[in-house]
């Protein structure tokens, strides 16, 4: 058995389903650029990320297992609709998922979003759904729909094309290529295309040649942009990598503590990456604007 499998099967053996009821489906963001709302369905993800900012948010359920206990808000269909249809909502994107994975392995058994996708199509409302899974692809022909009716922005998360990292850093999400083959297919549709490259790893997966096959992929796939990201580690998340980053990869271990004395990498590290990057962004004509798909859809 691989080392890979053995992280995968740890992941299922500790997941709990537990069902829970919800006040709101919706709820609005302090901050409301590019988006005013968010929707998550689940608390919990099942992708097992190590990076994963959102770690923090299960301590408001009494958890500390974001990664095993997964919530599933079993009456968001009719707390959406309420608030869908109540005549002061102005029809604001929705980011579903900004929390966590909507396509994560639970859908495959809840089907919750078939049902929320109809509901944006009956009220007519713009949403973003960013996924490390190609499950969305069973939905294609609702988000179709909407992307006729309104914006849908389909993004996909996805930080390398080598498996042996990408297994152990996201053992729960499906492979790279699968991903870009979902971003090729919704091109076919109205809905802005991404590629959002976050969180870039440090001296994991912050090589040109990485790069150069995701910019490369990404090309091929007709993306309309590219959004790339640092690692940024606070909290929970922080204590969450550097274990994994002793465990995994100890050569890299005192390396990344240098590089990550706060939150976020050293401002020399980031100008020499986002050079590579811009350098790279502009050999394959790759756009940067997440907002300019948005406003043509919306104007």
């Amino acid at each position: 058995m691989t080392k890979n499998k053995i992280l995968k099967d740890d992941i299922m053996e500790n997941l709990k389903y537990k069902e829970i009821s919800c006040e709101i489906a919706m709820n609005q963001l302090k901050r409301r650029i590019p988006y005013s709302w968010d929707l998550n369905i689940y608390r919990g993800c099942e992708h097992g990320c190590k990076y994963c900012y959102a770690i923090y948010s299960h301590e408001y359920l009494g958890s500390d297992n974001y990664f095993g206990d997964i919530y599933v808000k079993i009456n968001i269909l009719e707390q959406l609709e309420k608030q869908l249809s109540n005549p002061k909502w102005k029809r604001e994107i929705v980011n579903i998922g900004g929390v966590t994975d909507s396509y994560q392995a639970a859908e495959e058994h809840y089907r919750l979003m078939p049902d929320i996708l109809k509901l944006l199509i009956k009220y007519k409302t713009p949403a973003i759904i960013s996924t490390k899974s190609d499950l969305i692809l069973r939905d294609y022909d609702l988000i179709d729909e909407l992307s006729n009716i309104t914006y849908v922005n389909v993004a996909a998360t996805i930080t390398t094309m080598d498996e042996n990292i990408r297994k152990l850093i996201e053992p729960g999400g499906v492979e790279s290529d699968r991903r870009f083959k979902m971003l090729k297919t919704f091109r076919k549709t109205n809905a802005s295309v991404g590629l959002h490259v976050m969180p870039i790893i440090p001296y994991l997966t912050d090589s040109f040649e990485n790069f150069d096959s995701l910019f490369s992929r990404a090309k091929d796939s007709d993306v309309h942009y590219v959004l790339p990201g640092t690692l940024y580690l606070r909290g929970k998340t922080r204590t969450v990598f550097f274990d994994f980053t002793k465990r995994e990869f100890p050569h890299l271990y005192d390396e990344l503590l240098k590089l990550y004395k706060s939150g976020g990498a050293d401002k020399e590290y980031k100008n020499s990456l986002y050079k590579t990057v811009n350098e790279l962004r502009e050999k394959y004509k790759l756009s940067n604007s997440y907002t300019k798909p948005m406003k043509e859809k919306l104007k």
